[in-house]
């Protein structure tokens, strides 16, 4: 009975961390001109959508077979608030944080190395057409719909998709 009890916390740690090991893992930075275009957003706000970009696309590829093991790798190329930011209000006191709208949205590129070490291109970009698209009130609507298709895509095996 005591050779069990040791046995079974080790098994459970060993698939665990074999499964961990299986999961695909998403790291996402910054592009060049969105580096510099941080500032005026604000450097917390664009953190903040990095964080939410990679949150949302492991989330949605997590249980994909065919990515077992697989390494994305995304930049943020493109990013459009649909309200103003904090930082964008504070540059310009007379900008209306609630009225103000704008065509929102994101560009995203970048590879999927797979477990085999195939390397397969990443593609994506959306932007609402017009201003009667824009729908909701978040600063980051736009984006969130563009990361959250970017995820879809990329568990159907769709990798290179836009308009």
């Amino acid at each position: 009975m005591r050779n069990l009890a040791f046995i079974v916390p080790f098994a459970v740690a060993a698939t665990a961390a074999g499964v961990a090991v299986a999961q695909p893992s998403v790291t996402v930075t910054l592009g060049e001109d969105l580096q510099k275009e941080s500032r005026e957003l604000g450097a917390r706000e664009v953190q903040q959508q990095v964080d939410q970009l990679t949150r949302i696309v492991s989330r949605a590829i997590a249980e994909d077979a065919d990515l077992a093991g697989a390494r994305v790798e995304l930049v943020l190329t493109e990013l459009k608030p649909n309200r103003p930011t904090f930082q964008q209000v504070a540059d310009r006191p007379g900008i209306d944080p609630m009225r103000s709208i704008s065509i929102g949205g994101a560009a995203i590129e970048g590879q999927i190395i797979m477990a085999d070490g195939r390397v397969q291109p990443v593609r994506y970009r959306w932007f609402s057409n017009n201003l009667s698209d824009v729908r909701g009130f978040a600063v980051w609507q736009d984006a969130d719909r563009a990361y959250r298709r970017l995820g879809s895509n990329i568990a159907a095996g769709r990798y290179v998709v836009g308009r």
